[in-house]
């Protein structure tokens, strides 16, 4: 088996398990988006300007925190994820174009976009490095990435306990909850601007560039 059949093998196992839970996924993510999410939701968009790619849309939870003056083209490997998103398009205060596409094969041209925004995508990403250097190529020499990632906590304890559950939470939930998210930028030839824990060192509002 060649490296990219093994590729996407692995990357339609993650998106049958996205597809699998959609219907529940609100269910799920309603309560911590009311005690913590949606707060962070709006920290990372009101940064948007210009054409917004939001990589990894999932269920449209961020479509009310977009600001006026943006368009939205929001993309995710989910079909059934990206089914429930349509459906909040109305909650928008702007233009939102949604396409089935994964995010290791953006299907744009380099330099299209001035924002890039993704909340809680790279947890599930099957080749991160890979999904970074689609995004870096899509945004525009002038343009940002703001991302909200959940990452592997670098406190000895706590980190080394993420690694024993992550086999567990990626086998059932196609999650990796052990993520070193800014190493795998800077692998990726991103440039990172800043970076701000929103909660310990586990939860991150990036900003980054090419």
């Amino acid at each position: 088996m060649d490296y990219e059949t093994l590729d996407r093998e692995t990357t339609q196992q993650v998106r049958e398990k996205y597809n699998k839970k959609a219907k529940n996924y609100d269910k799920i993510m309603g309560p911590m988006d009311r005690m913590m999410m949606g707060k962070w939701r709006e920290m990372l968009c009101k940064n948007a300007k210009g054409l917004v790619l939001e990589a990894g849309v999932g269920t449209g939870a961020n479509f009310p925190y977009y600001p006026q003056g943006v368009k939205v083209i929001g993309i995710d490997f989910s079909q059934s994820m990206l089914e429930i998103a349509e459906s909040k398009i109305s909650q928008a205060k702007v233009p939102i174009e949604l396409k089935l596409a994964d995010i290791q094969e953006l299907p744009f041209a380099d330099n299209t976009f001035d924002t890039i925004i993704t909340a809680c995508v790279f947890c599930s990403v099957p080749f991160p490095v890979k999904g970074f250097q689609e995004l870096r190529r899509v945004v525009k020499q002038d343009g940002r990435l703001y991302l909200l990632e959940h990452v592997r906590s670098e406190r000895a304890v706590v980190g080394t306990v993420m690694d024993l559950l992550n086999p567990l939470t990626v086998r059932f939930q196609g999650v990796n909850i052990n993520r070193r998210t800014e190493a795998n930028m800077l692998q990726a030839g991103l440039s990172i601007v800043e970076v701000k824990n929103l909660l310990s060192d586990i939860v991150k509002l990036i900003t980054a560039k090419k």
